[in-house]
């Protein structure tokens, strides 16, 4: 699995950042132009939300989420890399 610190998104351009964690942690703060797909609801219908022929970069609050989410899209042919640190590590 391809993983970047989350620190180091910000020198990927055009990165397509998704933040898995439920939306009440996505509402108190996120990465810059990062949408919210709780995990859950990703995982159960990534048709409905990714496309096979993009990458994105996957993060959640510490990494632990978005290992897991990039394991079980990965495995399904999504090109993802996951942010480690999460956002608790994240400086603006």
């Amino acid at each position: 699995m391809e993983s970047i610190n989350i620190n180091d998104v910000k020198d990927v351009k055009g990165a397509k950042i998704i933040d898995v964690r439920e939306t009440y942690e996505f509402e108190g703060g996120t990465v810059k132009d990062a949408i919210n797909i709780p995990m859950t609801g990703l995982m159960m219908n990534a048709d409905n939300f990714l496309d096979k022929n993009e990458k994105y970069y996957i993060m959640c609050q510490a990494g632990g989420r978005s290992m897991q989410v990039c394991s079980v899209l990965e495995s399904q042919g999504y090109d993802v890399v996951n942010l480690t640190g999460g956002y608790s590590s994240y400086k603006n």
